[in-house]
């Protein structure tokens, strides 16, 4: 059967723990200029329904480092976006790639696609989950303070694709997750469910970070939610990832912002441009552990 990562939940705690070793070691190799090329000739189709940045950049460049090719597919420039239906596309594309990875809106356009796909499907964002950058995220974190198991997590801010992630992280990978968020800001209620034992919802954000390890945020208003900026930052506001609320945290706690981000809104200049901020690292780690990612999928 053919494998996706539509999720977290699509790896073991295990897998999980090898493949975030195995993106370090490949950060290693690519800092000392030493090749591994191993999947010559390999076809990685991206297909992007948003925008992005370090998604495009980071799935390209880590398909020529592991020897093979990547190519650039915009809703624009394909029969998707004239209303080919999704399974269509994935059995005509599938069949002449070796890997697909799609960044759209509804997830349920990734799932339907990775249903009828004969090669592996990744997702490099939906509306729901970014797993892809829980992976980069962990493995900052694994490389500056070892596992995670047992630790807490605070998110601030909007309960969004990167917060619902976070949930899936803290069930693999066995941390605690406080959600700092305002009263209409949760995320869904089903995953709430399915995690109740390692997540909690808390409202004051003073009292959501104290005793964490770890706090985390992203931008209040999504890609389609910008029409919601000004609402969603008078609720988030109090919710700021700045340097009162990191000192309330552990005392060598890290902080992470997923990128791109507003300094002054979600998280202050100060902490932003702090010569100690992991963040620059987090969005490097996207490169190293999405090619640990591939190799597991293309192997």
């Amino acid at each position: 059967m053919t494998r996706h990562f539509l999720t977290l939940n699509d790896l073991t705690p295990n897998e999980c723990r090898d493949l975030l070793a195995r993106a370090s070691e490949l950060k290693a190799l690519q800092r000392s200029g030493i090749a591994h090329a191993n999947f010559p000739g390999k076809v990685l189709a991206m297909i992007f329904a948003k925008a992005s940045t370090r998604t495009r950049v980071s799935f390209e460049a880590g398909m020529v480092q592991l020897g093979g090719s990547a190519l650039f597919l915009s809703s624009a420039d394909t029969q998707l976006g004239r209303g080919e239906p999704i399974e269509d596309s994935a059995r005509v594309i599938s069949s002449m790639v070796d890997l697909v990875m799609i960044r759209t809106f509804a997830h349920s356009d990734v799932e339907r696609f990775a249903a009828h796909s004969q090669v592996p499907v990744i997702n490099g964002l939906t509306d729901d989950f970014h797993p892809c950058q829980l992976l980069a995220d962990m493995q900052t974190w694994f490389e500056h303070r070892g596992d995670i198991a047992g630790r807490r997590v605070c998110w601030l801010g909007d309960g969004n694709n990167m917060c619902q992630s976070y949930m899936n992280a803290a069930k693999l990978l066995d941390f605690e997750l406080i959600i700092a968020c305002p009263e209409g800001y949760e995320p869904a209620g089903d995953l709430l469910a399915q995690n109740g034992d390692r997540v909690r919802i808390v409202h004051d954000p003073k009292d959501a970070v104290q005793g964490c390890h770890l706090l985390v945020t992203d931008v209040w208003a999504s890609m389609g939610q910008e029409q919601e900026q000004n609402i969603r930052a008078r609720a988030m506001a109090p919710f700021q990832l700045n340097a009162d609320l990191l000192a309330r945290a552990e005392s060598d706690a890290l902080y992470m912002h997923c990128l791109p981000a507003h300094r002054g809104e979600e998280i202050s200049a100060e902490l932003m441009d702090a010569s100690g901020s992991v963040i620059w690292e987090e969005a490097e780690n996207r490169l190293h552990a999405q090619k640990a990612l591939m190799e597991l999928l293309l192997k």
